[in-house]
């Protein structure tokens, strides 16, 4: 059972104070995921809402560090990939190198986020049960609303993913796009 209200929350998704994380969707994380076909298609119906409603995105990209300062049990040849070509980013879209399972570490998201007024950050991507859920929880402490859209987010561990969406949905929204899109949709400029 979640702590909040859940309907009250949902009022805080609009178009104007929401952003949408496209996180780690990159070739060899596709491959390895257990609904690669159903993810991307749920992936793509959100990205094209977000532009039809002028949402920002943001897509993470892990960018390793050089072999040396990498931490000693990640230094093996894991080479992610480029953004897969289905939901490759387009003008205006931001791509966020990075090199942890947050967001916010290393990068300047928060400060984007802040100097945009954005309040709300719907996560989507790879892997649920990692970066995603690392992620929505340091935004949320940061005071931020984090969205999980749980038909666009994936793992190459089915149970792990399931668990993740599950401990989430105790503690933030963990909604399907339809919901997602509607609160875009009907909110005002």
């Amino acid at each position: 059972m979640a702590w909040f209200n859940k309907d009250e929350l949902k009022k805080f998704i609009t178009k104007k104070n929401s952003v949408l994380v496209v996180w780690d969707v990159q070739e060899a994380l596709v491959n390895s995921i257990f609904n690669k076909d159903t993810f991307l298609a749920k992936l793509k119906e959100l990205i094209s809402s977000a532009r039809q409603n002028d949402v920002p995105i943001v897509y993470t990209k892990i960018t390793p560090l050089p072999e040396r300062f990498q931490p000693a049990y990640m230094r093996r040849n894991f080479n992610p990939g480029d953004i897969v070509k289905d939901v490759y980013p387009q003008g205006g879209d931001v791509v966020l190198n990075k090199n942890t399972a947050s967001i916010f570490v290393g990068t300047n998201f928060e400060l984007m986020l802040r100097n945009a007024g954005i309040q709300t950050i719907v996560f989507t991507g790879i892997a649920t049960d990692i970066g995603v859920e690392t992620s929505a929880r340091h935004a949320q402490t940061l005071g931020f609303l984090p969205v999980i859209a749980k038909e666009a987010v994936s793992s190459a561990d089915k149970e792990a993913h399931e668990r993740s969406l599950a401990n989430m949905s105790r503690l933030m929204l963990v909604l399907d796009n339809k919901e997602i899109i509607e609160r875009w949709s009907s909110s005002p400029q």
